[in-house]
C-alpha cells in the first residue's frame, strides 16, 4: 500500500519532467515581455543572470542536491523497505530534476554559482529592484514565513549536525529523523517551487516547478503517514 501511494506520488513530478523535456528545445526562445533589469529575458530571449529562473534553477539545484544526500544516507541506516523505497524515488527524482536545472543554465549560458547572489534572492525579486531584478535580501530570513534556521543554506535544508546525526542513527531512529528532516525539506521546496511557478517566465521551469509543488505535497502526507505508524510526528 505504501509503495504504490509513493508511485503515485511521483506520477506528478514524472509528468512535470516529461513537459519540461518537451519544452526544453524552446526555453531558450521566451517571448521578451519585461527587460533584464526587472529580471525578464535578455535581448537574446535567454533568463538574465538575477532573474527568477535563474534564481530558482541556482538555489533548486542546490536544494536537491541534499535531498539526494540524506536519501542516500539512510538507505544505509535502516532495513526498512517502505523508507528506502522513498528514499530511492526522491533520490532518482530530484537527481534528475537537478540534472534538468542545471542543463538549462548551461543552455542560457549562466553560471551555476554567483559569489554575490544569497540564497533565496530572486523570490524578493520586483519592479523596484535593483539591476536584474538583484535587490532581495534572501539567506537567512527566509521567504514568505519560510524561515532558514542557524546553520543551513536555505529553508528546508538541514544543518551539519543534523546530517551527522542522520549518518549515526540507525533503524527506527533513521527513519524517523530522516521523514521529519526531509518533511522540513519539501516544506522549503515547496515555498520555492511555488515561487518559481508564479515568477519564472520560461514555460519548460513553470511546468518542472508546479510539478514539484505537486508531487512534495503528496509526499509529505505519506511521510506524515510514516511517521504516525512510527509512533511519530513531524517537528514542529
Amino acid at each position: 500500500m505504501t509503495r504504490s501511494r509513493t508511485n503515485r506520488t511521483y506520477w506528478a513530478a514524472g509528468t512535470a519532467v516529461v513537459l519540461a523535456a518537451l519544452f526544453a528545445a524552446g526555453a531558450t526562445f521566451a517571448t521578451a515581455d519585461g527587460s533584464e533589469d526587472r529580471g525578464g529575458p535578455s535581448a537574446s530571449g535567454t533568463p538574465a543572470l538575477y532573474s527568477p529562473d535563474a534564481g530558482f534553477a541556482r538555489d533548486m539545484a542546490v536544494h536537491h542536491q541534499q535531498a539526494v544526500e540524506m536519501s542516500f544516507i539512510v538507505r544505509d541506516r535502516t532495513q526498512d523497505e517502505p523508507v528506502r523505497g522513498l528514499a530511492y524515488d526522491i533520490a532518482n527524482t530530484q537527481a534528475n530534476q537537478r540534472g534538468m536545472l542545471l542543463g538549462w543554465l548551461d543552455l542560457w549560458g549562466l553560471p551555476k554559482v554567483v559569489a554575490d547572489e544569497p540564497p533565496m534572492s530572486w523570490m524578493e525579486t520586483d519592479s523596484s529592484a535593483g539591476h536584474d531584478g538583484h535587490g532581495g535580501q534572501g539567506g537567512q530570513g527566509g521567504h514568505e514565513g519560510h524561515v532558514t534556521k542557524p546553520g543551513a543554506l536555505m529553508p528546508g535544508m538541514a544543518t551539519k549536525e543534523e546530517l551527522d546525526r542522520l549518518g549515526s542513527s540507525s533503524g527506527r531512529d533513521a527513519e524517523v529523523l530522516y521523514l521529519q528532516l526531509m518533511t522540513e525539506h519539501h516544506k522549503g521546496g515547496v515555498a520555492m517551487a511555488q515561487g518559481c511557478a508564479k515568477q519564472c517566465r520560461t514555460p519548460a521551469e513553470r511546468a518542472l516547478a508546479q510539478g514539484m509543488v505537486e508531487a512534495q505535497q503528496s509526499e509529505m502526507k505519506l511521510m506524515a503517514d510514516m511517521l504516525r505508524q512510527r509512533g511519530a510526528a513531524p517537528r514542529p
